[in-house]
């Protein structure tokens, strides 16, 4: 293992073999991470009422413990652990597994020959092994993950290549944004949803489109295998009618998050 200086902060960073300061450093869910973290630090001691004003923790060491690569040996997950104390030597649970962003898209589509007072729509759902989970059929909201470029554009490369829909980027609506709340705070988290954040920087932007399409499509979407095969993506698709959605994926977080936001925001006049 070797150990750096971080620059700005001026607190030892510990590497695990095989990781180099150069790549830990240019690597964008740790500099997002760690950029949120100083500034909710910064908070306790600007802000009389923080409730750790009195004693503030301080972030001391950081150690990279493991890592995961993707194709090209592109660095992909890390796993960390901080250590976050205050002068009478409290610390905080810092352990970390960093993944990044992630964005999921909630689908509706409405058969054409339904009347505009109608409130028939289905959701789209996909099928699909979840290996961390232990299924083979995990049924959720279609997600991905976000590289490079723009939430909304990873939103609608998702949609394209899991559903084999083409929306343009244009025509999604945000529907974290819409949902931001009245004081959002002084820390500069995301607008978006955290499913494990005891133990994970993911946080979800959740997207919305509503489509009207041919009531005959709807039954050749349900169950059409998609994902992409070279990349080891085995997806069903299944199509739900929204009043049923908080119960079929009722194990997945995105999911119910959607239907929370959708139903929310409709109440309120903004959908």
């Amino acid at each position: 293992m070797t150990t750096f200086t971080h620059k700005q902060l001026d607190i030892p960073v510990t590497l695990p073999e095989g990781l180099t300061e150069t790549e830990i450093s240019t690597f964008k869910p740790f500099n997002n991470w760690l950029t949120t973290l100083t500034n909710s630090l910064k908070l306790q001691s600007t802000n009389p009422n923080h409730p750790f004003h009195a004693d503030p923790y301080t972030l001391h060491s950081i150690t990279i413990q493991a890592v995961d690569r993707f194709a090209k040996n592109r660095l992909g997950f890390v796993k960390l652990a901080a250590t976050l104390a205050n002068a009478a030597g409290e610390k905080l649970p810092s352990a970390v597994f960093l993944r990044g962003p992630s964005v999921a898209m909630l689908v509706l589509l409405v058969p054409d020959d339904a009347p505009p007072e109608s409130d028939e729509r289905y959701a789209v759902l996909t099928v699909q092994p979840r290996a961390a989970a232990g299924s083979l059929a995990m049924v959720e909201l279609p997600a991905g993950m976000v590289d490079d470029g723009s939430f909304s554009g990873a939103a609608a490369k998702e949609i394209q290549e899991e559903l084999g829909i083409e929306i343009p980027e244009s025509e999604l609506t945000c529907l974290s944004d819409l949902a931001k709340p009245a004081d959002s705070g002084e820390e500069a988290l995301p607008l978006a949803m955290f499913p494990s954040p005891g133990a994970c920087d993911e946080h979800i932007t959740i997207f919305m489109h509503e489509k009207r399409v041919a009531r005959h499509q709807l039954k050749e979407w349900s169950g059409k295998l998609t994902g992409l095969r070279d990349e080891g993506e085995k997806i069903t698709l299944k199509l739900v009618p929204m009043r049923d959605l908080w119960r079929e994926a009722s194990r997945d977080a995105k999911a119910l998050c959607a239907v929370a936001l959708w139903e929310g925001l409709r109440r309120e006049g903004k959908l």
